[in-house]
């Protein structure tokens, strides 16, 4: 597999920080769909409120998920100044760029994710 060349690096580095500006949107627009549903009896009935509490949960698990692709944004935008972006964190192979397209904060090939996913 072929290194990135500058043109990829460029195209990747772009869609990371759109990626990052988009989640830390998301994160800042959504702060108040996890707060804690009030369980006042007189202002929603209770399959109204397991429902306000199931969404809750659910908005808990979203904005954990983008706090935790955030992260790995981040990391991908430290490894690109680094110049260490593009090679897999556990073999050391190139990424292909096209993988780095679908998930350019990705750090793992697909051979070394697979095994990963595998073991767990």
């Amino acid at each position: 597999m072929d290194e990135l060349s500058k043109h990829q690096e460029t195209t990747l580095h772009c869609k990371l920080l759109e990626q990052k500006n988009t989640l830390k949107g998301h994160l800042v627009n959504n702060a108040d769909t996890s707060k804690p549903v009030q369980l006042d009896q007189q202002a929603l009935g209770r399959v109204s409120r397991i429902d306000a509490i199931q969404q809750q949960e659910m908005a808990i698990a979203n904005r954990a998920n983008q706090e935790l692709t955030l992260v790995k944004v981040m990391k991908a935008l430290r490894r690109i100044q680094e110049d260490d972006y593009g090679y897999c964190q556990e073999c050391d192979k190139c990424i292909p760029y096209e993988r780095l397209l679908i998930k350019p904060e990705t750090n793992l090939c697909i051979q070394c994710q697979s095994a990963l996913e595998n073991n767990a």
